[in-house]
């Protein structure tokens, strides 16, 4: 029986769930849209399906991709001095609210924390995610947002207790999930999660650095195809939800660094002359077309601070991993955004 002392839309092991009504996505235009372009493009927050979450946290565990382990490693490594920084009581908001591994790492580092806030666009998972990391942690203040993280929020009006809100807050965002944004977007992004900080108040976020091409390629294009399959199955979303036709089989996933703009660029390429239909529209693509996919932009230290400072956000503390470097920033507000 449901306990009536909670609030509408609560459960017995959250704090609190708001479904924040974010704008629904248009699979069938922006499918449209991105095969229309001169340079076909493919939206990749239509990667995760089903088989698609399945297959990229099967990518996380090929030996190739580092990027997964060495944020866990570093995470770890630097967990006395986060608990240092966020001081006792902090809250922390974790907008894509994903690896349960890595919130549960920070959580753990932290002394007594008040509370966590998980969002994610699709309210079933994050509210599932959620749910999973109230159960083992009874005493902390735990709420779910269905939420677009890119846009506005008012933190002072979740429904937190007195105690929460008077923590520090700690915005989470790791994975380097920063990287596949436009440098423009990601900008943009920052400057967002900015506007959740107070004075004191912290964004800790993971970013990839550059390193050796052979290491980035081999990461975005695993020998085992894991990371090929994971693109192919747009491929086939698009065929099963859309009525599609594509032929996957003339499609051949490539993935390379380029230097020049600092970023892994992964593409699907024709290996042959097609002609496919989607929703009733018909497209071309000649042989080695390609369709682009995601980019993965790496920084450096100073280009990734030169990119917090426009969006009004100072570095008070950089770790660098020292297997594969990796690095994860303690950011806080700085003046108003360029």
């Amino acid at each position: 029986m449901t306990d009536p002392s909670l609030k509408t839309g609560q459960t017995p092991s959250l704090s609190f769930y708001e479904d924040m009504h974010p704008p629904a996505a248009d699979f069938r235009s922006d499918i449209l849209a991105g095969l229309s372009k001169p340079q076909k493009a493919l939206p990749p927050k239509y990667y995760y399906d089903e088989e698609g979450s399945r297959l990229f946290d099967a990518i996380t565990e090929q030996p190739e991709y580092y990027v997964t382990g060495t944020e866990l490693e570093l995470l770890r490594a630097i967990g006395p001095e986060l608990a240092a920084l966020a001081g006792e009581g902090a809250v922390v908001l974790e907008p894509g609210a994903g690896s349960s591994v890595k919130i549960r790492t920070l959580l753990d580092a932290l002394e007594r924390p008040a509370a966590f806030v998980g969002m994610d666009i699709s309210g079933d998972h994050v509210r599932a995610a959620c749910e999973e990391l109230a159960a083992d942690y009874p005493e902390l203040e735990i709420g779910a947002l269905c939420h677009d993280f890119t846009q506005k929020l008012d933190v002072d009006a979740l429904p937190l207790s007195e105690n929460a809100h008077a923590g520090r807050r700690v915005v989470f965002f790791p994975g380097s999930t920063i990287g596949n944004f436009e440098l423009i977007d990601a900008l943009g992004l920052l400057k967002t999660l900015r506007s959740w900080l107070r004075e004191g108040d912290a964004l800790l976020i993971g970013t990839d650095m550059r390193k050796a091409s052979e290491t980035l390629e081999a990461a975005y294009d695993d020998k085992a195809g894991v990371t090929a399959a994971f693109n192919l199955n747009l491929i086939a979303r698009i065929n099963r939800e859309l009525d599609g036709d594509i032929d996957a089989d003339g499609l051949q996933y490539r993935a390379f660094w380029n230097p020049y703009r600092s970023r892994v660029e992964m593409y699907l390429m024709a290996v042959r002359d097609m002609h496919f239909t989607v929703a009733g529209e018909r497209f071309v693509i000649r042989k080695h077309e390609t369709i682009h996919m995601e980019n993965s932009h790496k920084f450096t230290l100073d280009t990734f601070h030169d990119l917090a400072a426009k969006a009004g956000l100072k570095s008070r503390k950089a770790w660098v991993s020292g297997r594969e470097p990796f690095s994860m920033h303690w950011l806080e507000p700085a003046g108003e955004a360029c």
